[in-house]
């Protein structure tokens, strides 16, 4: 099992900048990757993470949306994982997910409790 636990809530002007951040317990070395997915308001949780990382090459990935603005980075000796998002916009508004994936699945196994972020233009 994993756990992820997220801060709280983050209220932002449009054009500027959050990190948000997870921390990381159990028995992490089943995780094959971790990422953020976030759901805006009034629609579904997107499918799509808008960043991802995996865990034994730190490589990276993000949505077409979160690419140049976001970056995700991963702290092996802290446990946690962050999501630094610049240029932030109206429509990046949404409660973000931390999740987790064991290799073995498909879909992301683990979810955080989940963080509002509020943009302002």
């Amino acid at each position: 099992q994993v756990q992820l636990a997220q801060s709280g809530g983050h209220s932002v002007q449009a054009g500027g900048s959050l990190t948000l951040t997870c921390s990381v317990s159990g028995y992490i070395a089943s995780i094959y990757g971790f990422g953020w997915l976030r759901q805006i308001p009034g629609k579904e949780l997107e499918r799509e993470a808008v960043a991802s990382i995996l865990s034994l090459t730190s490589e990276t990935f993000y949505s077409r949306s979160a690419k140049g603005r976001f970056t995700i980075s991963r702290d092996k000796n802290n446990n946690t994982l962050s999501l630094q998002m610049n240029n932030l916009m109206p429509e990046d508004s949404a409660v973000y997910f931390c999740v987790a994936r064991t290799a073995a699945s498909r879909a992301w196994n683990y979810f955080g409790q989940g963080a509002q972020v509020t943009v302002s233009s």
